[in-house]
């Protein structure tokens, strides 16, 4: 089995880079991939501590875009870390995540809320530093008893402390993976169109004709008839099939890796197969161009 979308401590997770390839291995998964929000940090930890193991690990990023007004994630699988454009984009992003952040913790304290920015980074420790290191503490200083209440009340979209997030437009997002080298994968996308069929070819359409290469069909909040839909959709549009968790470990308990929620993922080693033979084609096709 396999699961191309985890995160590590160098964003949202709860487990290193390094702890994440060893827990995939002991595991006996045959790929993963490290998708960090954001950043590629963690990737070459990552990718040195699954070196030696039977795991086969998948060099990746999670981008975050809007698109008809839906919060939309791109997957970049199998690209190159070192990607100039792409390290400068993602640079942009963590300026934007610090400018929110301190509007956020700013709107927090001016509601008698102790937080300080301090306190969050130390929390995220890591490059990307978002909403549920906010959340983190507060929930640690006793303010609210779970993480959905403080993004219900507080941090999420309708919150009293909200401010709204600046991204790059998604066709960007799906170039900048394209030019590190990777594959463009659409996550969640019935999660992002909140189960709206024809969100999912609306959205699925446009993102397919920006260059999108395929769709994260397997995913732990599908349900049966969720990912039948999605697999429809990549089939009917020639798209690459891909799957995984959303592991973020200790802070999402219930999402395992590899395995989802209660065992609903089982992603098969063919996928992976079929993702690395695409990422090996266009490698030659474009060698071919450049020679």
């Amino acid at each position: 089995m396999i699961d191309l979308h985890m995160h590590s401590s160098c964003s949202d997770g709860t487990l290193t880079p390094e702890e994440l390839a060893a827990a995939a291995a002991d595991l006996g998964l045959e790929a993963a991939a490290l998708t960090d929000h954001d950043t590629v940090s963690g990737v070459d930890r990552f990718l040195s501590a699954a070196a030696g193991t039977p795991l086969r690990a998948v060099p990746g990023v999670e981008l975050a875009s809007m698109l008809f007004n839906k919060d939309i994630h791109i997957v970049g699988l199998f690209l190159d870390p070192a990607s100039g454009s792409l390290l400068s984009a993602l640079d942009q992003m963590r300026l934007w995540r610090e400018e929110r952040n301190e509007e956020m913790v700013g709107k927090l304290r001016s509601k008698g809320y102790e937080i300080t920015m301090e306190e969050v980074l130390e929390e995220a420790g890591g490059e990307s530093v978002g909403r549920p290191h906010i959340a983190s503490v507060l929930l640690r200083k006793g303010y609210f008893q779970d993480m959905q209440s403080v993004f219900n009340r507080l941090i999420g979209r309708n919150g009293s402390c909200h401010v709204l997030r600046k991204y790059f437009p998604v066709d960007i997002c799906i170039r900048l993976i394209h030019e590190a080298g990777g594959l463009a994968i659409w996550a969640h996308p019935l999660h992002a169109a909140r189960g709206a069929r024809a969100a999912l070819r609306k959205i699925g359409m446009r993102l397919a004709n920006y260059g999108l290469d395929g769709l994260e069909c397997y995913y732990s909040m599908f349900t049966d008839q969720q990912q039948a839909d999605v697999l429809e959709f990549a089939r009917a549009r020639s798209l690459l099939v891909s799957g995984g968790s959303d592991y973020h470990g200790a802070s999402h308990p219930q999402v395992k890796m590899g395995t989802g929620i209660d065992g609903n993922l089982a992603i098969p080693f063919e996928i992976y197969e079929r993702l690395l033979a695409a990422k090996q084609n266009r490698d030659s096709h474009d060698s071919e161009k450049t020679s």
